[in-house]
């Protein structure tokens, strides 16, 4: 059957002059021809074919019509090639958005826009809790559990939380030992975006959450201001560890308490469920799951 259906039907027949042997083309019976052009006819309210016994000729209206039906034949397999290449080539537009720490993924972003180069990324950062679809995105990368049935997801990786202090800090201020040493001391916080909340420090002990009711001297939105302040003996903070492992590793920072942080953290890549994914997502998600947590 051909792919354009019924239009492809009419092109056969006006190029072949027969409802038979375009059938034989087509893989059709001769009189499921003559029906379809039947109802194409009465669709458009126009006499395609002039019929006689023993031939039939495109009328005025019918030779317009092929003309026109030409032009659709030629837009669909030049549309055809262009996507089939596709596959074998990932190109045009990505939409993605990040998290607010998403700066922190950019080393990963980079390398991905440096082996595809024929992917342009349109990159939003936001904590918000976007609608995938009817906010256009390809692909959505978040923490926490997927809730939105209309979603694939991919775990990307697994992430601690880090609590830190200068060391300067801790010379001028003490070492905190068990959690409600912080009690004393100042605490950066993190506020989530889209609902305003602080978020939790993960401490426990013995299995068992520990809740404390931690001073807030400073409180940010995003990772990078609480850093900052943090490096510069401005008080002790608590976040994920990838957001500062150079300064931890440089030594600009200093690990408290890692006996008593409980749970990790999850990273995904969502996308819209779709019973054909796109090659630009698809490498996308392998990419990222692949290397994003890499060593």
């Amino acid at each position: 059957m051909d792919k354009l259906g019924t239009l492809g039907i009419f092109i056969q027949v006006a190029e072949v002059g027969s409802f038979v042997a375009a059938g034989h083309r087509l893989g059709l019976s001769g009189s499921a021809v003559g029906k379809a052009i039947a109802r194409l006819e009465d669709e458009l309210r126009v006499r395609l074919f002039n019929r006689s016994t023993r031939s039939m000729a495109l009328t005025e209206e019918g030779r317009f019509f092929l003309e026109a039906c030409w032009r659709i034949q030629s837009e669909y397999e030049s549309a055809q090639s262009r996507l089939s290449n596709a596959q074998l080539i990932p190109s045009g537009q990505l939409r993605v958005s990040l998290p607010l720490a998403g700066m922190l993924l950019m080393p990963t972003i980079s390398a991905f826009m440096q082996t595809y180069p024929d992917i342009n990324l349109d990159l939003d950062f936001s904590d918000r809790l976007v609608d995938v679809i009817e906010e256009g995105f390809d692909a959505v990368i978040r923490t926490g559990e997927v809730r939105d049935t209309r979603l694939m997801s991919r775990k990307l990786g697994t992430f601690r939380h880090r609590i830190v202090a200068a060391p300067e800090y801790l010379m001028a201020h003490g070492h905190p030992q068990v959690p409600e040493d912080l009690l004393e001391h100042r605490c950066l916080h993190h506020r989530f975006a889209n609902s305003g909340k602080l978020e939790p420090w993960p401490l426990a002990r013995n299995g068992d959450e520990v809740k404390l009711d931690l001073p807030v001297t400073t409180v940010a939105s995003t990772l990078e201001p609480l850093i900052y302040l943090a490096e510069r003996s401005f008080g002790i903070t608590c976040l994920p560890a990838f957001a500062m492992a150079s300064e931890v590793a440089e030594g600009k920072l200093v690990s408290l308490l890692d006996d008593y942080l409980a749970d990790t953290g999850t990273f995904r890549v969502l996308w819209p469920t779709n019973r054909y994914l796109s090659p630009k997502v698809r490498v996308f998600v392998d990419y990222m799951a692949t290397n994003l947590f890499a060593g």
